[in-house]
């Protein structure tokens, strides 16, 4: 039988989400810099994947952008 272990708070886990999230942004947008993109455009092409404002915060999310589900009908 396994073990229990200490209770993980959610605030934890989500914290722990986050910050690989932003490390894994953080290492795309490096690797698009050194392609040769402006890093606020790689900045706003890594945010779009991820689907969250770029820097700026100009844009929201699904203003001019197209669909993630294309209406198929």
């Amino acid at each position: 039988m396994a073990k229990r272990g200490t209770p993980v708070h959610i605030d934890d886990v989500i914290t722990a989400i986050e910050t690989a999230r932003d490390k894994v942004m953080a290492d795309e947008v490096k690797s698009l810099v050194k392609l040769g993109l402006p890093k606020n455009v790689a900045w706003k092409m890594v945010a779009e994947r991820f689907r969250q404002r770029g820097e700026e915060g100009e844009e929201t999310v699904g203003e001019g952008t197209q669909t993630p589900w294309p209406d198929m009908s």
